[in-house]
């Protein structure tokens, strides 16, 4: 696994983290045990960055990656959010708050959930609009002053907000949603990341799972499963997404190889700054993931995978506007 160093503290990130969030909420049942192997599998494969949030199964994930990660710690990235508030009975997501006291007691009780004394890095996981964002990015400056965290980030905003920010404390990462069929950072955020030396992390790099080609229509989904709201995965526009998956697996064909290590592939191929967090709770996903990080795709392969599959591609809205609504990006 090759590494990538970012931002102007040079934080060091293998070039593919393993996201955390679907082993607590969202991707249907959860299994402990299942996730803490596929946790320890892919540090086995040399991934070192593992992202968290506060509100991912309301603090489960964080004591999760704690108890998964104890015999390896100072030898891994823990990236972590904070600002996402929701109800404590139902997981709803009530709104945002990028208060400066909220931000800091938020860090001080992940920090306990994870049983760490400070964190690797910690984003703000959206941005508060009525906070100015000089303000939260102040109170992330200070819990790096009081050492409680050693970079700090921020989680889909526009260029406009990342030039405020920095010019606070100096931004290690912005973490957005970025995939073949999500392009929208190319336009500003990428391209300013890099003249800032900021590092870009994307999730979702696969679709939400779409591009591993194994999923036809929603009804073969469980049902708490979150893709069975979200407007891409509907049969309006499913099957016209679905075109897609047949360029990359023309092109995955050739080698002898899957849609998804090819769509993982074009991530991680964009740029020089860029990195992956791929979401995944089992041990052979996770293995398929990995494989793609060495693949170099042609300039003929890149060339086809942008004449069949431009920007604006994809049918439907990324998210239902409840999400939507929350991110900048």
């Amino acid at each position: 696994m090759k590494n990538k160093t970012l931002g102007i503290k040079k934080l060091q990130l293998s070039n593919l983290g393993l996201g955390c969030m679907g082993m607590s909420e969202y991707y249907g049942k959860i299994n402990d045990l299942e996730s803490v192997k596929t946790i320890h599998r892919a540090f086995e494969l040399g991934i070192t960055h593992f992202d968290t949030a506060d509100c991912y199964g309301l603090g489960h994930n964080e004591r999760l990656l704690a108890g998964a990660i104890k015999g390896f710690r100072d030898k891994v990235v823990i990236a972590s959010k904070c600002g996402l508030v929701k109800n404590s009975e139902t997981g709803e997501i009530l709104g945002v708050n990028g208060n400066p006291k909220y931000i800091k007691d938020a860090c001080v009780a992940t920090l306990k959930r994870l049983e760490v004394d400070y964190l690797d890095l910690l984003y703000l996981h959206r941005v508060d609009p009525n906070t100015p964002i000089e303000d939260s990015v102040g109170a992330l400056s200070e819990l790096v002053a009081e050492g409680k965290v050693r970079h700090i980030g921020l989680s889909e905003v526009s260029a406009k907000t990342i030039t405020k920010a920095h010019s606070i404390h100096p931004l290690t990462a912005i973490q957005s949603e970025y995939s073949l069929w999500h392009r929208k950072p190319e336009a500003e955020v990428i391209p300013l990341c890099r003249s800032l030396n900021i590092g870009f992390v994307a999730h979702g790099p696969m679709g939400k799972g779409f591009f591993t080609g194994t999923i036809a229509n929603i009804d073969t989904l469980e049902k708490d499963d979150l893709r069975r709201v979200l407007p891409r995965f509907q049969s309006e526009n499913i099957q016209h997404n679905l075109q897609m998956i047949s360029v990359l697996r023309n092109i995955a064909h050739s080698r002898g190889i899957t849609p998804g290590q090819i769509a993982l592939a074009w991530v991680l191929n964009q740029a020089d700054n860029v990195v992956a967090i791929a979401g995944t709770k089992q041990v052979a996903h996770l293995e398929e993931n990995v494989n793609a990080t060495d693949l170099n795709l042609s300039p003929a392969e890149l060339l086809q995978i942008e004449q069949h599959i431009p920007p604006n591609f994809a049918h439907g809205d990324l998210l239902p506007e409840s999400f939507a609504r929350l991110s900048e990006q």
